[in-house]
C-alpha cells in the first residue's frame, strides 16, 4: 500500500468502532491519534461508527469493511471486572477473528479490561495509551509496515510501559 496515489483515487479509509459501554472514550483517542498521522484526510480517512457494548463490536467491522470500503478497522471495547466479563469477551473476540477471516481484512482488537488497574488515573491512562497505539499500529500496517519490523522482538506493548526484549543471547 506504499504506492503514490494518483489524483482520482479515493483516500483509504480506516475504521474505528467504539461502544457506549466503554468507560473511557477510546474512539476518540484513537481518532486523535489517527489525525496526526501523516496524510489524514487526503491519503486516508476515518469511518466511525459507535455501539452499545463490546459483542456488538465484530459485526459494525464488518459492516465498516463491506459497506464503507474500509482497509482496516481498530475495534475498542471494555470488558468488566465479572467473570462472565471475561468469557463474553472472549467470545466477542472469537466473533472479531471470524470477521477479519471473512473479509480478509485485518481488524486490531482492543480491549481494555476494567480491572486492569485499581487506580482511576492509571486506568484512564491504560484506555488512551493502548487505543492510541493501536490506531498508529492500524495506520503503520497500511502505510508504513517496516515500522513494525523494526519493533519485532523489542518487547513493545499497548497500556502500559513496554516489557523490552529478553535480553539473553
Amino acid at each position: 500500500m506504499g504506492k503514490k496515489k494518483s489524483k482520482h483515487e479515493v483516500p483509504a479509509r480506516i475504521g474505528v468502532v467504539d461502544t457506549m459501554f466503554a468507560r473511557y472514550d477510546m474512539g476518540g483517542a484513537a481518532r486523535a491519534e489517527l489525525a496526526d498521522c501523516p496524510g489524514y484526510g487526503s491519503r486516508f480517512t476515518v469511518v466511525s461508527k459507535t455501539v452499545p457494548g463490546f459483542k456488538d463490536l465484530a459485526v459494525a467491522a464488518k459492516n465498516l469493511i463491506e459497506r464503507d470500503g474500509c482497509s482496516i478497522v481498530v475495534a475498542l471495547g471494555m470488558p468488566g471486572k465479572a467473570p462472565i466479563d471475561k468469557q463474553c469477551a472472549h467470545e466477542a473476540a472469537l466473533g472479531i477473528m471470524q470477521a477479519q477471516l471473512l473479509t480478509s481484512t485485518p481488524i486490531l482488537e482492543v480491549f481494555v479490561h476494567e480491572d486492569e488497574a485499581d487506580d482511576p488515573e492509571v486506568l484512564a491512562s491504560v484506555f488512551k495509551n493502548r487505543s492510541a497505539k493501536h490506531a498508529r499500529n492500524a495506520y503503520w500496517m497500511l502505510f508504513e509496515p517496516e515500522q513494525l519490523a523494526r519493533r519485532a522482538g523489542q518487547g513493545v506493548r499497548q497500556g502500559f510501559e513496554d516489557a523490552g526484549p529478553l535480553g539473553v543471547a
